[in-house]
């Protein structure tokens, strides 16, 4: 019976929501083809659409619709569409090569139903492609598409396996890139080696998103380092936090030193590191202080500062064919095509 099905298709592993008219239900994980704004493509269903899909996803309108599951013919196609794109990659780095372009080639794309090839590349600097384009057209008899991307794109194309042993996030389940600075992996306690925290893009790990923001909640929650806590043991200073354990490390006035749990914590003596407790309303002093002016004060920020997020998403190629300087310096997807 007719449905909505969520779909990942492309090169990219766009996702997306399809409507399928057949009368059977599509299993997750099926192969089929799907008609989209760039025609016929290869896709995989990944599950029904719901409301929560669409909230998730962002948008309820549909990319298009599912023609069919793929079947033996399909597979057969596909592989031979495979063969026929190293082809195709090979004749375009010769073109690139002949018209002097400073720019890198980083995959081939054949539009499963013909309608397009769509070529990915990394440039630093602003590329005048309207040679190349009329060439490649020429030479392959299709429309051509030309997509500039970033070095974090570069790795969702060709990537397969992270250092964790499964596939890598960007081109599974990821559809956006998140920022990620070091201030994540030192909080999570990680080696801060370049090697063993960059992925396979070069860049720090996604995966040190996603438990950034427990951490950061938990942190909130403990006394920080230096900060004279009462606890059930007695009086003592924070040396240190473990913020997953949701302990501190507490050196008592007799000299012991022990990992307390923060139920065990009576009360904060002194937040310590000469910054006013959080969420406490200002005490006039003795001296007949005002304490509005000192309401006045600002508050201190716990948000993280985060590195600007390093382009990801395609850039636009110009009308003129020529893509804008720097390596996907906007988040457009309008190819330039001829």
């Amino acid at each position: 019976m007719p449905a909505d099905y969520i779909v990942r298709y492309g090169a990219t592993r766009t996702v997306a929501e399809f409507h399928y008219k057949g009368e059977l239900a599509i299993n997750r994980s099926t192969a089929v083809l799907v008609r989209s704004d760039r025609g016929v493509e290869w896709g995989e269903v990944l599950c029904p659409a719901t409301d929560r899909t669409r909230e998730y996803l962002g948008k309820s309108d549909q990319a298009g619709r599912i023609l069919r599951p793929a079947d033996g013919d399909a597979w057969k196609k596909l592989d031979e569409l495979h063969l026929s794109e190293r082809e195709v990659f090979e004749g375009g780095k010769a073109a690139i090569r002949e018209h002097k372009l400073n720019m890198q080639l980083v995959d081939v794309e054949k539009v499963f139903g013909g309608e397009r090839i769509v070529f990915y590349y990394l440039a630093e600097q602003r590329v005048d492609f309207r040679e190349l384009v009329k060439v490649l057209a020429r030479q392959f008899q299709s429309r051509i598409e030309m997509r500039q991307i970033g070095v974090r794109d570069e790795a969702r194309l060709l990537a397969d396996y992270g250092d964790c042993g499964k596939p890598v996030c960007c081109g599974t389940h990821l559809r956006e890139m998140p920022p990620v600075s070091m201030k994540m992996a030192k909080m999570q306690k990680a080696t801060l080696d370049p090697n063993k925290i960059s992925g396979r893009c070069g860049r720090l790990k996604c995966c040190l998103r996603y438990e950034f923001d427990t951490y950061e909640e938990y942190r909130r929650e403990l006394p920080k380092a230096g900060a004279i806590v009462l606890t059930k043991q007695g009086q003592g200073k924070v040396l240190a936090q473990e913020i997953l354990a949701r302990k501190v490390l507490v050196s008592f006035e007799d000299g012991r030193r022990t990992l307390v749990d923060l139920a065990d914590i009576v009360t904060v003596v002194s937040a310590g590191g000469g910054s006013r407790k959080k969420d406490k309303p200002d005490q006039p002093t003795s001296g007949g202080g005002d304490p509005a002016a000192k309401g006045k004060e600002s508050p201190r920020s716990d948000s993280p500062k985060v590195e600007s997020k390093s382009p990801s998403d395609a850039s636009p190629a110009k009308a003129d064919g020529t893509s804008p300087s720097g390596a996907g310096t906007s988040d457009g997807n309008a190819p330039s095509q001829s």
